[in-house]
């Protein structure tokens, strides 16, 4: 597992933006694990520039992403579908939108979907290059602690202190969804090469635990140890202990 703190949010965001591109140029058949929520705007941002400037047709590309609320329909306002649309997928016209894939957590029959979206998974795949945020818990996707390792694609329960977390993309705390349909840890560790970025205090205490070697359930994103080709990319905020920030003079 490689370790590199990148000083800054931007310039974390752009090392991963640029791995991106980078695979994406070297392979036009590429697959690609995306991840969502507030961690991967910038990224996204940046690589769509960096695809603009470069003039890439992306309709060769294929793309999986780790999860899907249950409980709200895919045009919901804070649903991953919408998410990823409104800040990569409709920002660039050659997507391929047959080749774009995240896991249907309005199906009538979920037990159907997360065999079929593993099944995918394995017909498409391996996925080239899956990113990462981490939860304040340490999750990765929707695996919230006391997740087996062994798990696959599946329907999982939220923590409070997921929806907690979640809540500020809803009017209301109750309105979060209470479970999604996620990655599971093994369907993860399936791809070739895995970019785990993390930025700013929040994500600080997570990424300490993590550093600390030690893996176990208590801690999903630990699973990453028992991978090849891990890459963690942070800024001063996630990665230095609050000793060290004081010791820096470093400004949350």
């Amino acid at each position: 597992m490689k370790v590199i703190n990148l000083g800054t949010k931007e310039e974390a965001c752009h090392y991963v933006s640029n791995e991106l591109l980078k695979q994406i140029i070297e392979n036009k058949n590429s697959v690609l694990g995306l991840a969502t929520g507030g961690t991967m705007v910038r990224v996204y941002e940046q690589l769509v520039n960096l695809i603009r400037i470069n003039e890439i047709d992306l309709s060769e590309i294929t793309t999986f992403n780790l999860d899907e609320y249950i409980g709200i329909d895919y045009d919901h306002p804070e649903s991953y579908y919408t998410y990823m649309h409104d800040v990569l997928f409709n920002h660039l016209p050659s997507w391929n939108e047959e080749r774009i894939h995240l896991p249907n957590g309005s199906s009538e029959n979920l037990q159907e979907e997360v065999i079929r979206y593993e099944k995918l998974i394995d017909e498409e795949g391996p996925i080239d290059i899956q990113i990462l945020g981490i939860g304040e818990n340490g999750h990765i996707g929707f695996n919230e602690p006391g997740t087996d390792f062994n798990s696959l694609t599946s329907v999982v329960g939220l923590t409070e202190s997921t929806i907690e977390a979640n809540s500020r993309y809803f009017e209301a705390v109750e309105e979060v969804p209470k479970e999604a349909v996620s990655m599971g840890i093994k369907s993860i560790l399936k791809a070739k090469r895995i970019i785990l970025l993390a930025y700013g205090p929040k994500k600080a205490q997570a990424i300490q635990k993590l550093l600390t070697g030690e893996v176990t359930t208590d801690l999903p994103a630990s699973a990453l140890y028992n991978h090849p080709n891990v890459e963690i990319i942070l800024d001063n905020n996630a990665y230095l202990s609050e000793t060290d920030k004081e010791k820096l003079d470093v400004i949350d």
